[in-house]
Formats: structure tokens, C-alpha cells, sequence
């Protein structure tokens, strides 16, 4: 992190997209944790007019079916209305953070082609060409990704995180306990992948560098190659070299390939326990039967925090 310090000044350049990016980060992710609860009270009232109708006795006042419908319209007006509003306030984070990631990015190729320019002749007969094409492109993208999606995903996960927790806790401390049991499983297990997935990435960029250098190489300097009928033996170095990338590149994705199955597996443990536990409270009169669906919806909602 303490390489990352340098790109403070430009963040603060554009503080007021990212600020304001946060601000619709939280209230998007506050709507997006009361469309659960308010599936539950659709939920919890269809369940309980069902069951009135069961138990109707000539004493009993069972609501009609047009009073019914317009309370199930009703809920539907307030999941789409939640939906819209909540669309809405994700376009403009996207339009906020993931902008001022776009203009960090051209900041950050001018600001290195300047310093380029300003360079020794020294510096260039040391360095490759490719290598430092490869910062200009290649790099500042990798830095883009971190001052856009990684941002705006990390910020996302915190808020979430926190406000979908607070809601569970005061929907049902106990169903909230055994929901969030693999939870301290799935950290560790996306530290480990996490990190396995960094140094592989660092490897492939280390070796796409090499590519670009030469290619460029070869290109530049084409004429000599072929005075001296060289072409074959570049062709064979190149191709040596691309199966290195190939297979680094293969070594990550069969990492990568493990990480959304172990995902599933962890959040089909917490959905189960969700069903099971919450079928007993249901039972015992501790929980209602929409608890459970607003618990399960949670749960996708880590899912989708935890590959997202």
C-alpha cells in the first residue's frame, strides 16, 4: 500500500467524484437492504391471510380479495419503487468513481510520458523499450482497475457488509449467528486464493513486459534480422516465450477456477443452516416463515459481495 501513496494527490484532485460516489454508494446499498424486509412483510402477510382463511370461523373478519390484491400491489409498488431509486444511485456511482478513475488514468500516462521525456539517453540505453511501453499501457491500466472497480466494489462490500448485518441482527439475532457461521471460513479461504491470485498476476505482467520488448526489438530492427536470415530463430524465441505466458496465464485461471466454486460451497452451507434453524424457530413461534426467505436473500447478497 505504501506504493499506492503516490497516486494520493490525483484521488485528491478528483476528491468530489469520489465523494460523492460514496454518498451514492451508501444510499444505494441502504435501499438494497430494505427489499428483504420488505419481502418478508409480503411474505408474512400472504401466509397469515392464508392461513385466516384455514382457520375462519363465523366470528372471524377475513380481509376480502380486493383489499388483498391491493395490499400485494402495494408491496409490489415498493419493491419496484426500492429497485428504481436504487438503480438510480448506482448509474451515478459508476458515473463518479469509475470516471475518476478514467481521468486518473489519462493523468497518469501524460504525467509519464513528461517524465520520459525529461529522461538521460542513459536511461533508455538501460531500460527496454517494451518495458517501458509496458508502464504506460499495461500498468496504468492494472492501476486503473485498482482506482475504479477495485474502489467502488471495495467500498460497496463495506457498506453493504455492514447494513445488511445491522438488519439481520435486528430482524433475528440467533438466525443472524448461524447465517454468518462459515463466515470466518470464507475470509480465510478468500485471503489465501487472494493472495495466490496476486503473485501469479504479478508474474504475467512481469512476463508480458518481456513480450512487448521483444517484439519491439524485432520490429525496430527488422532489417538486420533479415540481412542476417534470422527470422526463424526470433520466431522459435518468441514462441518460447509466449508458452511461458500461456502457461502462467493457465496456472492463474486454474486458480481462478477454484475460487467461485468454493464460494458456492460456502454460501450453500449458510443458506442450509438458514432453513434449518429458521424452520425450528418458525416452529417454536421465534421466526416467521418470511424470515427465512429474508435471510436467504442476504445470503445471495454475500455471495455476490464475495465474487463481485
Amino acid at each position: 500500500m505504501k506504493d499506492l501513496q503516490i497516486l494520493n494527490k490525483y484521488i485528491l484532485r478528483y476528491k468530489w467524484h469520489l465523494l460523492f460516489g460514496i454518498l451514492c454508494v451508501a444510499i444505494s446499498n441502504y435501499l438494497k437492504s430494505l427489499i428483504p424486509q420488505k419481502i418478508r412483510d409480503s411474505l408474512d402477510y400472504v401466509i397469515n391471510y392464508i392461513q385466516q382463511i384455514k382457520e375462519k370461523t363465523v366470528d372471524s373478519i377475513v380481509p376480502d380479495d380486493a383489499s388483498v390484491n391491493d395490499e400485494i400491489l402495494k408491496f409490489a409498488g415498493i419493491l419496484i419503487g426500492l429497485a428504481v431509486v436504487m438503480g438510480f444511485f448506482m448509474y451515478w456511482t459508476r458515473q463518479t468513481i469509475i470516471v475518476m478513475s478514467r481521468l486518473i488514468e489519462y493523468d497518469l500516462r501524460r504525467d509519464i510520458f513528461g517524465h520520459y521525456e525529461k529522461l538521460h539517453q542513459a536511461f533508455f540505453k538501460q531500460n527496454k523499450t517494451g518495458d517501458l511501453m509496458s508502464r504506460v499501457s499495461e500498468d496504468v491500466s492494472k492501476v486503473r482497475m485498482y482506482l475504479g472497480p477495485a474502489i467502488l466494489y471495495g467500498l460497496n462490500l463495506t457498506a453493504l457488509f455492514v447494513m445488511v448485518i445491522y438488519a439481520m441482527l435486528q430482524s433475528n439475532v440467533t438466525l443472524t449467528l448461524w447465517t454468518l457461521l462459515p463466515l470466518p471460513f470464507l475470509s480465510i479461504s478468500i485471503y489465501v486464493v487472494s493472495s495466490i491470485i496476486n503473485k501469479k498476476s504479478e508474474l504475467i505482467q512481469k512476463q508480458l513486459a518481456k513480450l512487448n520488448s521483444i517484439a519491439q526489438e524485432v520490429y525496430s530492427g527488422i532489417r538486420v534480422v533479415k540481412s542476417y536470415n534470422k527470422e526463424n530463430q526470433f520466431s522459435e524465441y518468441f514462441a518460447e516465450e509466449s508458452d511461458q505466458f500461456k502457461k502462467k496465464s493457465m496456472n492463474l485461471a486454474n486458480v481462478q477456477a477454484l475460487f467461485f466454486p468454493l464460494m458456492i460451497l460456502m454460501i450453500s452451507i449458510s443458506t442450509i443452516l438458514t432453513i434449518y434453524i429458521g424452520a425450528l424457530q418458525v416452529e417454536k413461534g421465534l421466526a416467521t416463515p418470511g424470515n427465512i426467505a429474508e435471510f436467504v436473500i442476504y445470503i445471495n447478497y454475500h455471495l455476490h459481495l464475495s465474487v463481485g
